[in-house]
C-alpha cells in the first residue's frame, strides 16, 4: 500500500507540472498582452507637446536703429584717420521670440515687445518652412501682439484652454525657441494666480500674470504655457532675473483671447483710463500716519486706494477728484487696495458713467467719471 501511494502521488506530481507547462503556454500572450497596455512608452508632457508643438513657431525680426556718431573732437588723429568720416547712418538690430497659432489661418499670437516697431518679421514654422509676417496690431499695455502670415495655405491652430480654472500646483509646460533653439519644451507648476505686474516693476502695464516655476529663457517671449493636456493657458512673457530669479511669468489666455479679437477687428485696443496715482491705505498705515505730529491731513482709518496724484484735464480731474481722496467703491463694488479699483476701470466703458464713492474730510462723497481712452494708445 505504501508503496502504491507513493507511485500515485508521484504520477499526480508529474500530471499537475505537466498542466502547469500547458497552461503558461497559452496564458503568456494573454499576460503579455496585459504587461504592453499598462506599459506607457511616453510620458503625460510628451503626449501634451505632440499636441500643441506643431503650432510653435520662431519669430525672427530686424529693425533699423540710429547710429550714435562718434564726436570727432574725443577721437585721437590716428584713429580719425583710419576711421574716416563717422556719419549718422542706420544700423540693423535683430531680435528673436516665439508665437503660436490660434486659428487655420495663420493668424500668430505673441509678446508685443517681440515685433513692437519692427521692420521686419520672418517665422519659422515647425516643419521648417520660413514665412514672412504681417503685424497686425499691438498692445503695449498687455503685451500682446498678432501676426497674419503671408502665403500660407493653411495653419494648426493650438488648442486653448480656460486660464480661469487653473489652480495653484496644476502642471505648467512652456514651449518655444529660447536662445534660438527650436522646439524647447520645460515642466514646472503653476506657482501663482493672479501676480499683478506693477508689483514687478511694470507700471506701464496692466495684468495679472500666471506664475509658474517651469524654465523661461530668452527667445520663449510669446510661446505657450500649456497644461497637462496640451491645452494653451498663457502666453509666456518675462522670466524675473536676480533676486528670485528661477521664476517665471504667462498672460494667461482668457485675456489673451479677448485682445486678440479686438486687435483683428481693430487693429488696437483702447484701455479706458482715470488720470490717478494710487497706493495703497489700510487702518494700520492710517494709524501710523496720523500719529505723526508733522501730517497736514488726516486720513480714514479704513481700507481703500488712496489718491496721490491727479493728471491735469484727466477725467479724474474733470470729475473732481483730489490728492488724499480715498476710494472705498467703485460702481458699488468695495475697493480695498488700487488693484481692485484699476480692474474694474479696466472693465468699465470709455464714455460710459463710472460711478466712485470717496471720503474726503471724513465725509463720503459720490462722483462720476467718463473714462477716457487711455492716452497714446487711441
Amino acid at each position: 500500500m505504501d508503496s502504491s501511494k507513493s507511485y500515485f502521488c508521484e504520477r499526480l506530481g508529474h500530471f499537475l507540472f505537466s498542466v502547469l507547462i500547458v497552461l503558461s503556454i497559452f496564458l503568456e500572450p494573454v499576460f503579455a498582452d496585459d504587461y504592453q497596455s499598462d506599459y506607457e512608452p511616453h510620458s503625460f508632457v510628451a503626449k501634451a507637446v505632440e499636441r500643441v508643438a506643431p503650432s510653435v513657431v520662431r519669430i525672427d525680426t530686424e529693425r533699423s536703429i540710429e547710429r550714435e556718431p562718434f564726436d570727432p573732437t574725443l577721437l585721437d588723429p590716428l584713429l580719425r584717420d583710419l576711421l574716416g568720416e563717422q556719419g549718422n547712418g542706420q544700423e540693423r538690430e535683430r531680435g528673436q521670440g516665439s508665437g503660436f497659432f490660434i486659428n487655420e489661418e495663420g493668424l500668430l499670437l505673441t509678446n508685443a515687445h517681440v515685433v513692437e516697431q519692427v521692420d521686419e518679421v520672418n517665422v519659422t514654422l515647425s516643419g521648417g518652412q520660413e514665412c514672412d509676417g504681417r503685424v497686425i496690431g499691438v498692445d503695449p499695455v498687455t503685451d500682446l501682439a498678432l501676426i497674419q502670415l503671408e502665403d500660407l495655405e493653411s495653419s494648426k491652430g493650438a488648442p486653448l484652454g480656460d486660464s480661469e480654472a487653473l489652480a495653484v500646483g496644476d502642471w505648467a509646460i512652456a514651449l518655444g525657441t529660447p536662445f534660438g533653439l527650436e522646439r524647447t519644451v520645460t515642466l514646472g507648476i503653476v506657482s501663482s494666480l493672479h501676480r499683478n505686474i506693477n508689483s514687478l516693476g511694470f507700471s506701464d502695464k496692466r495684468l495679472d500674470l500666471i506664475q509658474t516655476d517651469a524654465a523661461i529663457n530668452p527667445g520663449n517671449s510669446g510661446g505657450p504655457l500649456v497644461n497637462g493636456k496640451g491645452d494653451v493657458i498663457g502666453i509666456n512673457t518675462l522670466v524675473r532675473s536676480g533676486p528670485g530669479a528661477g521664476l517665471g511669468f504667462a498672460i494667461p489666455i482668457n485675456l489673451a483671447r479677448k485682445v486678440s479679437e479686438e486687435l483683428l477687428a481693430n487693429g488696437e485696443v483702447l484701455h479706458p483710463y482715470l488720470g490717478v496715482q494710487l497706493v495703497l491705505l489700510t487702518p494700520r498705515i492710517a494709524r501710523e500716519h496720523n500719529l505723526d505730529p508733522n501730517s497736514l491731513v488726516v486720513l480714514p482709518e479704513r481700507s481703500g486706494a488712496l489718491v496721490q496724484s491727479v493728471l491735469a484735464d484727466s477725467p479724474a480731474d474733470r470729475a473732481g477728484l483730489r490728492r488724499g481722496d480715498l476710494v472705498v467703491l467703485a460702481n458699488n463694488i468695495p475697493i480695498q487696495n488700487p488693484q481692485t479699483l484699476l480692474q474694474k476701470v479696466e472693465e468699465s466703458e470709455i464714455g460710459v458713467p463710472f460711478d466712485l464713492t470717496i471720503i474726503r474730510n471724513s465725509k463720503e462723497i459720490n462722483l462720476s467719471i467718463e473714462p477716457a481712452a487711455l492716452p497714446g494708445f487711441s
